[in-house]
């Protein structure tokens, strides 16, 4: 057992989460990870009411430390809905990808409907932001990270945020972390545990289609592309301090870097590039996926990740102490 803030302060066994990764961590995946004794977190993401109740009810339903990640900017776009998730009473609310009055007006909301607030930052500005605002646990997010991220890489990243949040907060590492290494590494530098997606994403539980999958486990890091290509033919507004990493496939190289091309010819290609996703074609659809992919080979059970890599990490810091002499 590892115990840190993060354990103590959730009542979690481990110090491992699995990602809300949009379209892919639903119900099963959150309960498997929670299960297991980690924080599973359904990826609200862009805010489809269907997929709220399916699958935060499918969480709900299951009990014990479970959560939700929601993308804020997304939320103000779509009134209603952010009353639906609550309504849910999820005991941890992850939020992501807000400006400064965001991240206030939502953390606000979120612990006074009783929760623990998770906000994921990306550079020392954001977690001071998040500090002040009155986050229970930060999230940082490095460079490495598959999907949406900024450019300061994980390594720098968590020392950066540890010296604002002095330990006032448990402070969580995210980008780069597929195994024990990785969370070995991170509780080294100080973090209070990990948050891991790719790893998680290739599991039985995960909504990730079989194309996806089976992309992820045959790809490599040398695959992988920054792009915008997905959020312009989505037409969602995304800041442009943000790309989103993704195994690289005929769209990416067609359209990354031509955003403002692919932006007014939208609607002569979404419509046949939703078609393509619909049919799992991978050589169209987004194959989001971190640098961690050389490290992921199999798709497994959640919990078994959860286990493994908890057991190797413990393992790894035994001998680590064993190293040293008085």
């Amino acid at each position: 057992m590892i115990s840190t803030k993060l354990t103590e302060l959730l009542g979690i066994d481990h110090p491992v989460i699995s990602a809300p990764m949009g379209s892919v961590s639903g119900g099963r995946l959150t309960t498997a990870v929670t299960r297991a004794g980690g924080l599973g977190l359904v990826g609200v993401s862009y805010g489809d009411p269907a997929f709220i109740d399916e699958h935060v009810g499918q969480a709900a339903q299951a009990g014990g430390v479970w959560g939700v990640g929601c993308v804020m900017f997304t939320f103000d776009e779509r009134p209603g809905l952010w009353d639906k998730v609550l309504g849910y009473a999820p005991p941890v609310v992850a939020l992501s990808f807000g400006d400064p009055d965001q991240v206030r007006r939502y953390v606000a909301s979120a612990a006074e409907s009783g929760a623990h607030v998770v906000v994921q930052v990306h550079d020392p500005e954001q977690a001071a932001v998040a500090l002040q605002a009155g986050a229970s646990v930060l999230v940082a997010q490095g460079a490495e990270a598959g999907g949406h991220h900024k450019t300061q890489a994980t390594l720098p990243l968590i020392p950066a945020v540890l010296d604002i949040t002095q330990g006032v907060v448990p402070v969580v590492a995210a980008g780069g972390f597929a195994d024990g290494r990785g969370l070995a590494a991170a509780l080294a530098l100080g973090a209070d545990g990990v948050m891991m997606g790719t790893r998680f994403a290739v599991t039985e539980e995960s909504l990730g289609t079989p194309g996806f999958k089976s992309s992820l486990v045959s790809g490599a890091t040398a695959d992988l592309v920054d792009t915008r290509a997905f959020d312009v033919v989505r037409g969602i507004p995304w800041d442009e301090a943000y790309q989103a990493r993704s195994v690289s496939n005929d769209f990416t190289r067609a359209w990354t870097g031509r955003d403002t091309e692919l932006a007014a010819r939208r609607a002569e290609i979404e419509p046949e590039w939703a078609a393509a996703v619909a049919r799992d074609d991978t050589s169209r659809r987004a194959l989001f996926a971190g640098e961690v992919l050389d490290l992921v080979h199999d798709i497994r059970p959640a919990g078994s990740v959860v286990h493994e890599t908890v057991a190797e990490a413990e393992s790894i810091l035994r001998g680590l102490a064993g190293r040293i002499t008085p």
